[in-house]
């Protein structure tokens, strides 16, 4: 998917808080949004390279959003929509292979008390629920997830479980927002109930998928599956 608004460049000078940060633009400070509740703490740092989105609201406070960061030579996309977004093209274009039997493609449908990011139906009606995970995290080639504790990001997966013992599919897909990864993997020392929750969902038989992305500063798109260590 192609980012059709203006794109900028800026040196990134600190976040004091989830949604805010600060960044050096043609010589000014100034506050952008960041659209990641993450912590980032090795993208967002003193001195990098950022990728702003031009916004043009005149009811936001901020004109700009940080959408990506350079870790050195590598360009990490940290919005927290595009995620979504991405496999929302993917799933039409038919690039999940296993997925691919499910054409009729719907967003944000409830089973149950829960919401997933995907309700899924082949031809015959048969149902899949999908749910998506963003993966900004990365150390020599490991990409992890989460970046932080997520109470939230545990109960899907349960219900994921759940939705798989009435019969139909369930999946959960961690899109990795960068290229040229090695493995993904759960973020234990971040969330080790996360990590469990991962297993426990993968022995009951729901589907863990992991896929690097194909990005550039505006332009993003699903790239190859990724190996998953439990």
């Amino acid at each position: 998917m192609l980012i059709t608004n203006n794109i900028r460049h800026a040196k990134f000078i600190r976040r004091p808080n989830r949604f805010q940060g600060y960044v050096e633009l043609d010589g000014e400070e100034l506050m952008v949004h960041v659209p990641n509740t993450g912590r980032n703490r090795e993208i967002l740092v003193p001195g990098y390279t950022v990728v702003l989105r031009e916004e043009n609201n005149p009811n936001r406070k901020t004109k700009y959003d940080l959408i990506a960061g350079y870790k050195g030579e590598r360009l990490i996309n940290i919005d927290s929509q595009i995620p979504n977004k991405v496999v929302d093209e993917a799933l039409k274009l038919g690039n999940i292979n296993k997925l691919k039997q499910y054409t009729n493609i719907k967003r944000e449908k409830t089973f149950g008390n829960s919401r997933f990011d995907f309700k899924l139906e082949d031809e015959n009606g048969k149902e899949y629920y999908l749910e998506v995970k963003g993966v900004t995290y990365e150390d020599r080639g490991k990409t992890a997830f989460p970046d932080a504790p997520t109470e939230r990001g545990r109960k899907h997966l349960l219900e994921l479980v759940e939705v798989l013992e009435s019969g139909r599919g369930a999946g959960v897909l961690f899109l990795i927002q960068m290229d040229t990864v090695d493995y993904f993997t759960p973020h234990d020392e971040m969330d080790k109930l996360f990590g469990e929750a991962l297993r426990y969902a993968y022995h009951s038989g729901v589907d863990i998928f992991a896929y690097d992305c194909k990005l550039s500063d505006n332009f993003i798109t699903l790239n190859k599956p990724v190996e998953v260590r439990l």
